[in-house]
């Protein structure tokens, strides 16, 4: 097992959930090189644990899920030293993005720049009231990196995102729920409750199937893919699990399922 200075690594067997908390308090968790390294194991390490069927990824405390990069050390780039941590940063949040297991953001305060990213790099995004969303580089002569112009776009569409990014505004919590940045908001307080218990709900189907799910949806935006062909042949998968010969039985004999992730 890993240790790690910049999160926390909280694994529970005995639920399948994992949640991974960016520990940065004394900075609002901002992202340095360092952090986006450790989330990048992190989740390459839960996804070879078959312990781990879920996860929850959020920010310690209450002001802040992300406020955004660490804007001291990325004055000390050059442009090809840039060009290399935004290629880092997209190589750690693909990984969450295309996660077979599923992954909520849990937002608790501020997503502003990289943390927006961040978020918008999970499967979906439950929102405190006291969330913030936005992204805020060309206030700094910056551009996001993290994929920030690529996923605000899919998800709120081109003219909204557009601007978003050129006016830097900030979303409040009930705003990003409208445009379909957030799932769902909550009051703080229930945050990670509220979180747990829709992970514990998805973690109740069938695995297989839940990651068959993401990767035919990520299909759609992947260029070099055709999503209904990545959909017919998960479908067809689908049909060789065990998890299926379960599911169906479960459905006819009128009882609950009992899915192995086989």
């Amino acid at each position: 097992m890993t240790t790690f200075s910049n999160i926390l690594y909280q694994a529970e067997p005995e639920t399948g959930i994992l949640t991974i908390t960016v520990n940065r308090p004394d900075k609002l968790n901002a992202l340095n090189a360092a952090t986006i390294q450790e989330i990048r194991v992190a989740v390459e390490q839960a996804q070879n644990d078959p312990t781990v069927r879920g996860i929850i990824l959020t920010g310690s405390g209450e002001k802040s899920f992300v406020a955004g990069a660490d804007i001291a050390e990325l004055t000390q780039l050059d442009e090809a030293a840039a060009r290399r941590v935004a290629e880092a940063g997209q190589l750690a949040f693909r990984l969450i993005e295309e996660s077979r297991k599923p992954v909520i953001a849990a937002v608790n305060g501020f997503a502003l720049g990289g943390g927006c990213e961040l978020a918008m790099a999970c499967h979906m995004r439950i929102a405190a009231d006291n969330a913030r969303f936005g992204q805020p580089e060309v206030n700094l002569g910056l551009i996001p990196g993290y994929g920030g112009t690529q996923r605000l776009t899919q998800l709120i569409g081109k003219g909204k995102a557009i601007e978003l990014l050129l006016t830097a505004d900030m979303l409040k919590a009930d705003e990003a729920l409208r445009l379909g940045l957030a799932n769902h908001v909550v009051p703080q307080a229930e945050l990670l409750t509220f979180t747990r218990q829709l992970l514990t709900r998805i973690l109740t189907k069938a695995p297989i199937a839940v990651g068959l799910c993401i990767d035919a949806v990520n299909a759609y935006f992947d260029k070099q893919r055709d999503g209904y062909q990545a959909e017919a042949e998960a479908f067809g998968q689908c049909f060789g699990s065990e998890d299926f010969q379960e599911g169906t039985s479960a459905f006819l004999e009128k009882r609950p399922a009992a899915f192995q992730g086989k």
